[in-house]
């Protein structure tokens, strides 16, 4: 089967980009010293997270307990759950050790780091739980220097049910970051602040055998992971045009995912065109927005992958997208004929990939090499 022949819209991987994203992530893992932990959370597939490491089981991050158990069930055993652990959850985690799963997961709260070790005593196990560390106030975790980051720590480290594993953290902020200069200086100071979190539990007579950091942003281009222990990111085995935006991709060589579409419509008296892949195909995230780089809900690209100049998703209703010029110039529409198949390359990687259930696979062709199901829900 080709491109030609798929229903659309449907989605499609490129496995040459694919691995050649890959390759300069683990180079740059290599190049630092560090364990590379990708987030499988982007992909979401067996046979992506295999090619992160040349084809065998390693080790992973999951955002859903869904997501462990799926590739658990593939033979993974090395995960981080890094989502907030709460207490209901836990016999779900459980369930996923006693499965043979190296399951470590996160917490920023002593309370919570008793709950746990309750749990572990009332299950005869013992859980792994690291201190999530907030580096750049941007989402959940505590400061480095934080008395209560020590206090998390030790409620962890002196539970019966609980043994600290480390820290953790996510510099978020970094996706805000608009110069190289910044995105050096974000991964700098995602390093320092990880690294002074392990030592100051460490200090405090504690053990930190994981400290583990990571984005896609400051995993491309930090300059010094000394101290750290293992890298994570993500988005970087498909990249999308936020990344391109904020000089973490090209646009034109590392984009490997993209929506099949076709056009459905013609709308002369308003220039544009309409194609069948709407929010509902594409997602409705606009993270371009307001940078020098807003390019709507995406960019046109012919059958073949090529990006096509000047053309972007001005608009997304549920299942129509609403193509035009980025500059306001005439639309050619003989040029693109009602059943003309397009590729919109996304915003967001991870958002798009989410509405469906598996990748068609192409090598830098129309052929249909292989398909990649991949998991989805929590």
């Amino acid at each position: 089967m080709t491109l030609d022949e798929l229903y659309t819209p449907c989605l499609i991987a490129d496995k040459k980009i694919v691995k050649q994203n890959i390759d300069r992530m683990n180079m740059q893992a290599e190049k630092l010293g560090v364990t590379l932990r990708p987030h499988v959370k982007t992909a979401k597939s067996v046979e992506v997270a295999l090619m992160t490491n040349g084809g065998s089981v390693g080790p992973i991050t999951v955002s859903t307990l869904k997501e462990a158990e799926y590739f658990a069930a593939a033979g993974f055993k090395d995960i981080i759950y890094a989502v907030s652990m709460v207490p209901e959850k836990l016999e779900r985690a459980k369930d996923i050790i006693d499965r043979g799963v190296d399951l470590k997961m996160i917490i920023d709260n002593a309370k919570v780091a008793q709950e746990i070790s309750e749990a572990g005593s009332k299950y005869h196990r013992v859980y792994k739980v690291m201190v999530e560390i907030d580096v750049d106030m941007h989402r959940a975790g505590l400061s480095a220097d934080d008395p209560a980051m020590l206090e998390v720590a030790l409620a962890i480290h002196d539970g019966e049910g609980t043994e600290l594993a480390g820290v953790l953290t996510h510099a978020g902020e970094s996706y805000e970051c608009e110069s190289e200069e910044a995105l050096v200086a974000a991964a700098q100071n995602e390093r320092d602040q990880i690294v002074l979190a392990a030592q100051n539990i460490r200090a405090a007579g504690m053990p930190c055998p994981i400290v583990s950091c990571g984005s896609t942003p400051t995993a491309t281009h930090a300059k010094d992971l000394c101290g750290v222990t293992e890298l994570r990111a993500g988005v970087y085995v498909f990249q999308d045009l936020f990344q391109a935006g904020r000089g973490n991709a090209e646009a034109e060589f590392d984009l490997a995912l993209s929506v099949l579409t076709t056009v459905i419509s013609h709308k002369r008296n308003q220039n544009r065109i309409i194609t069948d892949a709407g929010g509902m195909a594409l997602s409705k995230d606009q993270s371009t927005k307001g940078t020098d780089f807003d390019i709507g809900y995406g960019l046109v690209a012919d059958i073949d992958g090529k990006i096509i100049e000047g053309l972007f998703v001005s608009g997304a209703n549920q299942e129509h997208g609403i193509i035009t010029t980025q500059d306001g110039s005439a639309f050619d529409f003989e040029h693109f004929p009602i059943g003309t198949r397009l590729r919109i390359l996304p915003n967001h990687a991870c958002m798009t990939a989410a509405a469906y259930e598996k990748y068609n696979v192409v090598d830098g062709g129309r052929e249909i090499i292989e398909t990649w199901n991949r998991c989805n829900g929590w």
